[in-house]
């Protein structure tokens, strides 16, 4: 086969979290992802949406999104296992995914996505599939709706939660910074670590600045939503709309203060089967994991380390 414009974009150096999409064939898509899979490359990751003909590129993603989509299913998977009146094997089989890899019939070939996160619940017939999450940092609006959809409509969680994060332009590209060795290499980015940890005491959601230049914008807004069926029978490829949409953040101010603890949703029956519960088991009682506390500690933490990678790719021992 020859070159294809998919294998010319998954050959760029791309940006983490970036996701471009390709128009492509089902066997291009596999052509290309067979070539990645025999140089044992993780990264850049391909997926693909059979309903719009399109290969979808993914780049690394970037501290805040990865421990985002962590953060999100292991603080529901906290709140249920800590459920009193739950049984302890009834919790054990609830557990949490990530990254994971999901090939589905649509239409007249195949689609295959990835989730950033997935709570899921292990019955005698294999795992079923209860909550999935996605994040999105560089993504469109639409296309993080037509991810988490996906793992609604098509794959048929019972809910979908997904997190929109919008970081200001940082300005201009900070000029990368030459050291003699190792040892001053690490000195300067433990400074730059220490640096950034007041700038975020100070500036909790940014702008995160060391040496005149940002290394995280201010965080224009995160929006949480989520995402459910209306109907039985929803179409597979059905773009849906929210049921509810909570801005947490914007023009880097906290403004979640009446963000409600399960999100205005989240209950037991969306984490555990409805039939596996005994009747003395108030099915819907709310799961209360979003606080304040929480979100600020995971956000802040993982936009610090983020900040700390691209400072690291900035940084460079001098040639001899």
């Amino acid at each position: 086969m020859a070159q294809s414009e998919l294998l010319a974009v998954v050959r760029r150096p791309l940006s983490p979290d970036t996701q471009i999409e390709v128009p492509a064939s089902r066997d291009e898509f596999e052509h290309v992802q067979g070539i990645l899979e025999r140089e044992n490359m993780k990264y850049p990751s391909l997926q693909y949406d059979g309903w719009r003909k399109v290969a979808i590129v993914v780049a690394v993603p970037s501290p805040l999104h990865g421990q985002m989509a962590g953060s999100l299913t292991g603080r529901i998977l906290g709140t249920v296992y800590g459920l009193p009146g739950l049984d302890a094997n009834i919790k054990g089989r609830f557990d949490s995914t990530s990254d994971m890899s999901n090939t589905t019939l649509t239409g007249d070939t195949l689609s295959t996505r990835n989730w950033d996160g997935a709570l899921r619940y292990l019955t005698s017939g294999g795992y079923t599939l209860m909550i999935a999450v996605e994040v999105g940092t560089t993504q469109t609006y639409r296309s993080l709706r037509a991810a988490i959809s996906y793992s609604v409509c098509a794959l048929h969680c019972r809910l979908g939660i997904a997190m929109s994060i919008n970081e200001r332009s940082r300005g201009t590209i900070a000029p990368l910074q030459y050291y003699s060795t190792t040892q001053e290499w690490n000195t300067a980015v433990q400074q730059a670590e220490r640096n950034l940890r007041t700038e975020l005491r100070n500036n909790p959601y940014g702008p995160l600045a060391v040496t005149r230049s940002v290394w995280y914008g201010r965080v224009g807004s995160v929006v949480v939503e989520t995402y459910r069926q209306a109907e039985e029978t929803c179409p597979p490829q059905t773009i849906l709309e929210p049921t509810h949409s909570f801005r947490v953040v914007e023009n880097g101010q906290f403004v979640g203060s009446t963000v409600p603890e399960n999100l205005a949703e989240l209950k037991l029956d969306d984490c555990i089967p409805t039939h596996v519960l005994s009747g003395d088991v108030i099915t819907d009682v709310p799961i209360n994991f979003f606080s304040r506390d929480w979100f600020e500690q995971s956000f802040g933490e993982a936009m610090l380390e983020t900040a700390l990678e691209r400072i690291k790719h900035r940084y460079r021992i001098r040639p001899a």
